[in-house]
């Protein structure tokens, strides 16, 4: 019994780290600003706050998926569900609520960071209680 969570642990574990590893390039990809560049290079710390928000808050989804699902099937479709939340979240900000919020974000505007991050999480949040059935 014990052998048999320990590999179920290693495999949902697993699949979490690839899902998360997925998830950054997908985001990294769909913002127009260069993440890494500007949280390495330049120390940018609102892009630094607002990844990190958009990390968490998909690692709280998938916490959701895993608490919750029936196979590892079922926890790869909610992580995917996730994933698009997560982008999602990141359109209707960019888009509707801080149009500007590329600019800001480039130029270490922290406010900006943080909202973004804040809502990142939230979202997070959401998507996990949503996962229960």
């Amino acid at each position: 019994m014990l052998l048999t969570a320990i590999g179920s642990f290693l495999l949902y574990f697993a699949l979490a780290i690839g899902a998360l590893i997925l998830f950054k390039v997908v985001y990294t990809r769909i913002t127009p600003h260069d993440e890494w560049k500007l949280i390495k290079e330049d120390q940018n710390i609102a892009s630094a706050i607002a990844f990190g928000g958009a990390i968490v808050g998909f690692a709280l989804a998938l916490s959701g998926a895993i608490s919750n699902s029936v196979s590892l099937v079922d926890f790869l479709v909610w992580a995917i569900v996730a994933l698009i939340a997560q982008t999602v979240a990141f359109a209707i900000v960019r888009y509707v609520f801080m149009p500007k919020i590329v600019a800001r974000i480039e130029q270490n505007e922290i406010s900006a960071g943080i909202i973004l991050g804040a809502v990142s999480v939230a979202v997070g949040l959401i998507n996990a209680a949503s996962m229960t059935y």
